[in-house]
């Protein structure tokens, strides 16, 4: 694509060269080829400026940058903008022929839910019958099909990857896509320019001020989301659903169990089961069952109601997709044994999401509730604590261990995870190695308990400092400890 047409619909200064031909786009020197645009992005932890020369050496045909360098490369052409983040998510849209603007985009934001609700709406989709891309944090699949693009995030990709894939799926027949919008995507305006039909709100709580710095910016951070879509889904009992609807430039949509809304959940049941409740659809009763236990279920189950009605779909197409869905990967997610005990792998990795599901775990739970339980190494610190707290005050047993360390030292996660799991009266055990601590669980487990391993969910490895990821598989391990035990 010549430069010219990629960089439509993004404002920039006098450009320095030649209006040339651009074969691919990339973020990182280290992949630039022939005929290449370099972005410049002041990143984290880098600032790409700094690898002008490295992208020029490897074949650059053009940078965009913030900041022109004094000692231009020669022969190559140089633009230059206020905001590289900004452009660079509408250069990547035109390189791939804006993908997002031919299909109908869905986006759920929140602290907790997203990649159920993703999973959930896939499967209303489905008995929709129409075919649907999903993206998040379980990778990127058309249907059954993962698809063959990894990217460097754990959840939303940046621009470059994301619309190399929304292109993959429309050309692999995806009729609709669903995607999780976290906070630091919708921050760093990774989904600039997207045109999204439904935007979704789960709930607010306390993660990622490691980032945002504070609850206020993080809420504005995830509010930006309803300013690109046509219809917002709120959570009406959330405290955070006024500052996420203040700014909000899109049709207002509620659902909830105790405030005022337009989807109400009533005569709710709740069982290791799943769940069960009523909702008025279009002023007709349904009844609604999902086979994922749990009260902040009924919360994501019914944000996909709400979406899926105002999408057009017919309510009892969307009973029967939710009746039928599978249990989501990595969230309370049962691994099958004969030992009498459960053991149990969730993604909780906040106050709130490990307050979710020992409250979920407790209703069906004859004996104890066993939690294995970690801290993400530089993350939120504050949070620590209060997770310890929580853990102790609905386990009975904790065992403290190690998360994603990174550039961490387990021993001072778990010293801080301590302090709070020490207010409570709960016994615990501090064990490093997340493998043992997984052993050690299942081997205490006695018939009638529940073993919690938290945190993880379906993430495949542990990462340690220097972005070194090392195999790892909560749901594997806990397999081989139960073969392990007599």
């Amino acid at each position: 694509m010549m430069l010219y047409d990629l960089i439509n619909q993004v404002n920039h200064g006098p450009i320095t060269g030649a209006n040339t031909d651009i074969t691919g786009i990339t973020l990182d020197s280290r992949r630039v080829k022939q005929g290449f645009l370099f972005i410049c992005i002041r990143g984290l932890q880098s600032d790409g400026h700094d690898y002008i020369e490295a992208a020029a050496a490897n074949g650059a045909a053009a940078i965009l940058c913030e900041a022109i360098p004094d000692n231009l490369p020669a022969g190559i052409t140089m633009i230059k903008t206020a905001d590289t983040r900004l452009a660079m998510a509408h250069i990547a849209a035109n390189f791939h022929g804006r993908p997002a603007a031919e299909m109908p985009m869905l986006a759920v934001t929140g602290t907790n839910g997203k990649t159920s609700i993703t999973y959930f709406m896939e499967a209303i989709l489905r008995a929709w019958g129409k075919r649907a891309g999903v993206i998040g944090t379980s990778g990127a699949r058309v249907g059954d099909e993962a698809l063959a693009i990894p990217y460097a995030t754990s959840t939303t990709p940046d621009p470059v990857e994301l619309h190399q894939i929304l292109r993959a799926m429309q050309d692999k027949g995806a009729e609709t896509v669903v995607m999780e919008a976290t906070s630091h995507a919708l921050a760093l305006r990774k989904l600039a320019g997207i045109p999204f039909r439904i935007g979704m709100f789960t709930n607010l709580t306390q993660d990622h001020l490691d980032f945002h710095g504070t609850m206020a910016q993080y809420a504005a951070d995830k509010a930006v989301l309803f300013t690109q879509c046509e219809t917002g889904v709120f959570n009406a009992d959330d405290a955070h659903t006024p500052a996420m609807t203040a700014g909000a430039t899109c049709r207002v949509i509620t659902y909830g169990i105790d405030a005022d809304c337009n989807y109400k959940a009533e005569n709710i049941t709740l069982s290791h089961e799943g769940i069960a409740y009523d909702v008025q659809i279009k002023g007709e009763a349904i009844h609604i069952e999902s086979p994922v236990p749990g009260r902040f279920s009924v919360y994501n189950t019914l944000c996909v109601v709400a979406a899926a009605s105002e999408m057009g779909i017919p309510a009892a197409t969307i009973a029967e997709g939710l009746r039928h869905m599978k249990n989501v990967p990595g969230r309370i997610q049962a691994v099958p044994n004969n030992k009498g005990f459960g053991v149990i792998i969730d993604y909780a990795h906040t106050p709130d999401g490990v307050a979710n599901i020992l409250r979920a775990v407790r209703g069906f739970t004859k004996g104890r509730v066993i939690t294995v339980i970690g801290c993400g190494g530089d993350r939120d610190k504050t949070k620590r604590p209060i997770m310890g707290e929580i853990a102790g005050g609905g386990s009975d047993y904790v065992i403290l261990t190690s998360d994603n360390p990174r550039s961490e030292n387990p021993a001072d996660i778990i010293a801080e995870m301590e302090a709070g799991v020490r207010q409570t009266s709960c016994p615990y055990y501090k064990l490093a190695n997340r493998r043992e601590a997984i052993f050690e669980a299942v081997q205490m487990a006695q018939a009638g308990d529940n073993i919690i391993l938290a945190g993880k969910g379906s993430e495949d490895y542990q990462e340690f400092e220097n972005k070194r990821r090392e195999p790892f598989d909560d749901a594997r391990v806990a397999q081989e400890a139960l073969e392990a035990r007599e």
